[in-house]
């Protein structure tokens, strides 16, 4: 199997998590165990989960009716720029990373990461950037500009306040972060595998998650290099943005969305790859189209990056540039929607079963095709001058990040709870909380196409009473709440799941890949004494075939 690493034994500070003997608060900060840290980027998450939930809601109560003075225009302003960046940077990127260093270990057949200290380091710095980010708060006030944060409003002319330099130097932080386990990532996946485990072997939320750390290598330097540039333009009197100056405030537009259309992508694909083994799991069927999924998440990240300046249509920048990027964005949905089908072939003639996480999987084929088909029509330009500073954008960005993105990531916990915890969540409390977030979700943001295309600006803090925009607003902040309450329903099933949920053994899907292949759930500290080579792309379904099972406990039969 691949190269052990020999670490201490580390304790956890709860039981339940992977590793006995709590010890205190002390062990989480030290830990330097893939599993332990995993799980603190999924805390994360769901902390800054929260205090983004809250601060949307505060939104949506000041735009429930026209006039309204709920919100100062000024904090309204500061909370619309702190939900967009800490929904983007501090709830996915954490939970993507959650997901990623503690089961691609568990994967590929390893013991840990290749640079344990620095999957530490990286967790810690992202961490800490997001509380730079809210220390703007207590700090003078937060940043004011949007979470694009264009210029001229992100100088010093328009933003007094120091909340923009917190801004830029949280997201640096937390960037620097970002890229260190990247790299280990990429590291761990090439030196790491078992032996037999060729790149065309590996698990599908491998090898997504290996090609989107590629994706984030090459697009965070120019967001790195944009926020640097910002921070010497308010601190130092540069003039890189300043247009008195000479400078460009276009520059910002284009460094940012050349960051920012990839990163579209470094959220959605390990979505995708969550999907990918959902799917397959509970269809009981291999993925149909292995190679077309694998190669078109190549293609997406190739092709991510040809296509930022369709944020830009409405600046000018002429027809013949509108043309390229408006051709080259409608080429971007080929892969997406190769892997749209690949799916719906998986589900064909298979024997469903449907689980939480199955229904969260099914509901992002309907959701994201629809933010996928609005995506489409803003590569059309005409269509993008009309609607591009509509609520029509903030539906279609809703229907990305949340239909496809934060369901992506539900889908994950309900699959892979039982083996983080060693605990089944409640299905049936789960199928509640299933139907009130989808049902919330939808009632919030499918009126917001309409709210659009009648009209409605977005960026705004209140609206003249025109016809409809009171009660479509109305609508949308009432089913804003229920998929708020949702949210608690979660956290009591899985407080509850914690302190009294069935045990669920090392392998309850009785799944195909070789995280289930631990003698016990949570994992021990060592995931593996002993691994035979790897023959095919579902290596544990193939070892408990043959008979080759480390925990005979495990029925070979079909529970689903």
């Amino acid at each position: 199997m691949g190269t052990t690493i020999k670490i201490p034994e580390p304790s956890a500070p709860f039981p339940g998590l992977g590793v006995e003997n709590a010890q205190g608060l002390l062990q989480w900060i030290s830990a330097v165990d893939h599993k332990i840290i995993g799980v603190m980027y999924l805390l994360t998450s769901v902390v800054f989960l929260v205090l983004g939930g809250v601060l949307a809601l505060l939104m949506r109560v000041q735009l429930a009716i026209p006039m309204n003075h709920f919100l100062h225009p000024e904090v309204f302003n500061q909370f619309f720029t702190m939900h967009g960046t800490t929904m983007i940077f501090f709830v996915a990127m954490p939970a993507i990373f959650g997901f990623a260093v503690y089961f691609i270990p568990l994967m590929i057949g390893a013991n840990e990461m290749a640079f344990p200290r620095l999957n530490a380091f990286g967790f810690w710095l992202t961490f800490f950037g997001g509380l730079l980010l809210y220390f703007s708060f207590v700090a003078g006030g937060a940043p004011d500009a949007g979470w694009f944060n264009y210029a001229p409003l992100n100088e010093r002319n328009y933003s007094y306040n120091h909340g923009i330099d917190y801004f830029a130097i949280g997201l640096l932080v937390s960037g620097i972060g970002s890229v260190a386990t990247s790299i280990n990532i990429i590291v761990t996946v090439l030196h790491y595998r078992v032996p037999g485990m060729a790149l065309n072997k590996l698990p599908l939320f491998v090898w997504m998650i290996f090609v989107n750390s590629f994706l984030l290598l090459a697009a965070f330097p120019a967001l790195n290099a944009a926020l640097a540039e910002l921070l010497l333009d308010r601190e130092l009197n540069a003039h890189f943005f300043n247009t008195a100056g000479g400078g460009s405030a276009l520059l910002w537009q284009h460094l940012f969305w050349i960051f920012g259309h990839p990163e579209v992508y470094i959220v959605i694909l390990p979505a995708f790859a969550i999907y990918s083994e959902v799917f397959q799991v509970f269809s009981r069927k291999p993925i149909f189209g292995y190679a077309f999924v694998a190669a078109s998440s190549v293609a997406i990240a190739l092709l991510s990056f040809g296509v930022w300046a369709h944020h830009m249509f409405a600046v000018g920048l002429g027809d013949t540039v509108n043309s390229f990027f408006g051709a080259s964005s409608m080429l971007i949905a080929i892969p997406t929607g190769v892997k749209i089908f690949n799916w719906i072939a998986t589900m064909w003639g298979g024997k469903i079963h449907f689980s939480v996480a199955m229904l969260f999987a099914i509901s992002f084929l309907i959701e994201f095709t629809i933010g996928g088909l609005t995506g489409v029509a803003f590569a059309m330009f005409p269509i993008d001058w009309q609607l591009t500073d509509t609520y029509y954008v903030v539906a279609h960005m809703h229907y990305v990040f949340i239909g496809g993105v934060i369901s992506g990531m539900l889908a994950g916990l309900f699959y892979w709870f039982p083996k983080i915890t060693g605990k089944y969540l409640d299905e049936k409390a789960g199928k509640w909380f299933f139907w009130l977030f989808v049902i919330g979700f939808n009632g919030t943001f499918l009126i917001q196409h309409v709210l659009g295309m009648i009209g409605m600006p977005r960026r705004v803090y209140t609206y003249p009473n025109l016809p409809w925009y009171g009660v479509l607003n109305f609508t949308s902040t009432f089913f804003a709440f229920v998929m708020g309450f949702s949210i608690l329903l979660l956290v009591f099933i899985m407080r509850r799941a914690m302190r009294h949920g069935t045990p669920a053994g090392p392998d309850p899907w009785n799944a195909y890949t070789l995280e289930w292949a631990t003698r016990t759930s949570p994992p021990p500290l060592k995931n593996f004494e002993d691994l035979p080579a790897v023959t095919s792309r579902r290596a544990w379904w193939d070892m408990k075939q043959q008979a080759v099972n480390p925990h005979p406990q495990t029925k070979n039969d079909d529970p689903i």
